[in-house]
């Protein structure tokens, strides 16, 4: 396929052009017009780059991109070493941030709800249908020691626990990778638990006062699935050659 139909079909299916981000979306690099091979990751970080290169890749497709705002515009450094990477290859590289959080079937969070068996999703937000945060509940009430279980077997990652107080868990709300700060939103709403991949100081004093257990998940381990069930579609609906990598990352 041309890397150009390629991005198109991936743009169209995501939506890019609904959403407000924080970096482009799509294709980020250009590379090889012919695309047939393609590596998949959360981040375009060196070693997936790397990774790419010893598979012989046409294209690397990623939740974590390149040309974030605020960041340094000046292509130096780390950031020369991997666009250099990519162009001295040939590699083309695909970004989807934000449309692959909240695709309804493919997206980080849909992923995260099906891994954790939660039901009845809906936006945590009512007044946005594309709403990052996410609110579901459980079949069946868990207790905190029960959340963190399920939560440690799914991603094989132990979370790190705020309690909130609450004795049982049957609301739920979550936003995969750094969504602490919708926290707020759901403590409001009295849901009792609350899952993002990162956590800050504030987070953990809004969930005591407030009275909302939290889980920390992990930004990478909450944002592994997204990508991979898109490289499912590539390879079931376009017929493309397609392998995840995961390159390890604790936080």
């Amino acid at each position: 396929m041309k890397n150009n139909k390629l991005a198109n079909k991936l743009d169209q299916f995501l939506e890019i052009h609904q959403f407000k981000d924080y970096c482009p979306n799509g294709l980020q690099i250009e590379g090889r017009e012919d695309v047939k091979k393609i590596i998949t990751g959360v981040t375009a970080c060196q070693a997936l780059i790397d990774a790419a290169i010893a598979e012989n890749a046409d294209a690397v497709v990623v939740h974590h991109g390149f040309f974030w705002k605020g960041e340094n515009e000046a292509i130096v450094g780390m950031k020369y070493n991997r666009i250099k990477a990519l162009i001295e290859n040939g590699i083309n590289l695909y970004a989807y941030h934000l449309p692959l959080d909240v695709h309804p079937e493919l997206g980080n969070n849909a992923q995260l709800a099906k891994l954790l068996q939660i039901t009845d999703r809906r936006p945590l937000e009512p007044w946005d249908k594309r709403s990052v945060g996410r609110v579901g509940k459980f079949e069946q009430a868990l207790s905190a020691q029960q959340l963190s279980e399920r939560i440690e077997s799914a991603l094989s990652r132990k979370p790190l626990h705020i309690n909130g107080g609450k004795k049982e868990i049957k609301s739920v709300a979550w936003c995969t990778g750094g969504g602490q700060d919708y926290i707020n939103i759901a403590a409001e709403q009295g849901i009792d638990a609350f899952i993002s991949g990162e956590i800050s100081e504030r987070t953990v004093h809004i969930a005591r006062e407030m009275g909302i257990h939290y889980f920390a998940a992990g930004h990478h381990a909450t944002e592994r699935y997204g990508v991979q069930a898109l490289g499912q579609w590539l390879n079931d609906e376009l017929e493309l050659d397609v392998t995840y990598i995961d390159i390890d990352n604790p936080v």
